[in-house]
């Protein structure tokens, strides 16, 4: 009799334990993708890439003078950088905010970004959706300009708002479209802006060729709606190393906000290419960082 016990508790822990394996194994399965991009921004656009809550993404993203200018310039390097330092905190994991300030033209920007969905490993969900918006301010000097050409506040203000649609297609290829939209008060000609337009419009494209376990090549490309404009257009190499995000890029605008993105201007690719490079680091305040 006690040996019919000891079986039957046996199968009972087994049977537990198999329940027990398969759970755990449905329940990964219906895990998110992780690291569609390798960072919350690709090149210069932002992705769908979230920010666990309490953790902090901290970017500071150049773009040099045009390569055009030779070994003269130094290939554009010495012309000048635009220079944007950028702070981002997740709130929650699928809700964070940011600031960031860029030299040209001195933008302030506030930005916040929402992550709708994600995609899962099982395919329930196939793709990846955020939102993403912010309010920017001009605080570039005017005062040589004369007193009637000088902008108050409310012509200094500038805006956005973007749709994040992403897919990882494989372990090696993954693709982003990114409706985006932005809105000037006053596009006075001595901001750094091209047209007089105050609304513009874009649909900016992200992808990623994974070439090693922490490299890959990179590609961005802005389509600009607005028919008098150039678009934006993007090539890189991205690199994860020590606990960073190194993106090393070759792109036709010195932009790097979003509205200045879609209203900078853009040179001709292959003419006017420009050196750009990012750092991209994420810290962990008081939890495990997100892999």
């Amino acid at each position: 009799m006690r040996k019919i016990f000891l079986f039957f508790a046996f199968l009972l822990g087994l049977t537990s334990t198999s329940f027990s394996q398969l759970e755990r194994q449905l329940a990964n399965e219906n895990q998110a993708v992780e690291l569609i991009f390798h960072a919350p921004r690709h090149i210069n656009l932002l992705t769908v890439e979230p920010l666990e809550k309490k953790t902090m993404h901290f970017a500071i993203m150049h773009t040099f003078g045009t390569l055009n200018g030779g070994i003269e310039n130094l290939f554009g390097l010495d012309n000048g950088a635009n220079i944007q330092f950028s702070f981002e905190f997740g709130l929650s994991d699928k809700f964070s905010l940011g600031v960031s300030r860029a030299s040209r033209d001195k933008v302030y920007q506030a930005f916040g970004r929402y992550h709708l969905f994600e995609q899962t490993q099982n395919g329930k969900m196939p793709f990846s959706l955020s939102l993403a918006g912010g309010a920017g301010v001009i605080t570039n000097n005017y005062s040589f300009f004369p007193v009637a050409e000088q902008p108050v506040f409310g012509d200094r203000l500038n805006y956005f708002g973007q749709v994040m649609l992403a897919r990882k297609f494989s372990g090696k290829i993954s693709f982003q479209l990114s409706p985006t939209f932005a809105y000037f008060n006053n596009p006075l000609p001595i901001f750094q802006i091209e047209g007089d337009q105050n609304f513009y419009l874009a649909l900016g494209m992200s992808g990623k060729w994974k070439v090693t376990d922490r490299s890959s090549l990179t590609l961005q490309y802005i389509p600009n709606l607005n028919s008098d404009l150039r678009s934006n257009f993007g090539i890189g190499w991205d690199v994860e190393a020590g606990g960073h995000v190194f993106q090393m890029y070759f792109v036709t605008s010195q932009a790097l906000t979003e509205p200045y993105l879609l209203a900078g201007g853009n040179g001709v690719p292959g003419e006017e290419f420009r050196l750009g490079f990012n750092v991209n680091r994420i810290f962990a305040l008081g939890q495990k960082k997100r892999k």
